[in-house]
């Protein structure tokens, strides 16, 4: 899993970097203030989320565990819906998409919060039989 973490985190940095500069050079003049700051939020924080998918790649070695796993895999789906609906908001204009912004940040953060409590060291209390 610490590959394909890995992979997905290289990926979406090339994507948010590839998004950025189209925000930069190929939106300025054609979308307004407003929604070309919508789509750089987007990139933004697809990047932020590529570094923390990189981070859950060696956590992985680090702490295996469901939580790590299931923690880089609300990221990475937390990241889709996040960024991917504010590029597509700002892009078509329809206001309806923005209802699935909060629902990617509300996954990225339960990631968070998943890759927190599964590199906690933890002691299993061991009960006597």
């Amino acid at each position: 899993m610490a590959r394909v973490f890995f992979i997905i985190g290289a990926l979406f940095a090339f994507i948010a970097v590839a998004a950025g500069a189209f925000g930069a050079h190929g939106l300025r003049g054609r979308l307004d203030a407003d929604l070309l700051a919508v789509f750089e939020t987007g990139a933004r924080y697809q990047m932020y989320h590529a570094l923390g998918l990189l981070g859950v790649s060696f956590a992985c070695t680090q702490w295996p565990g469901k939580l790590i796993h299931v923690g880089g895999g609300l990221l990475a789906v937390g990241s889709l819906c996040f960024s991917g609906s504010l590029y597509l908001l700002s892009l078509t204009g329809v206001k309806i998409l923005g209802a699935i912004t909060p629902i990617g940040g509300v996954l990225a953060l339960l990631g968070w919060l998943c890759l927190v409590i599964g590199a906690l060291p933890l002691r299993r209390v061991q009960r006597d039989a």
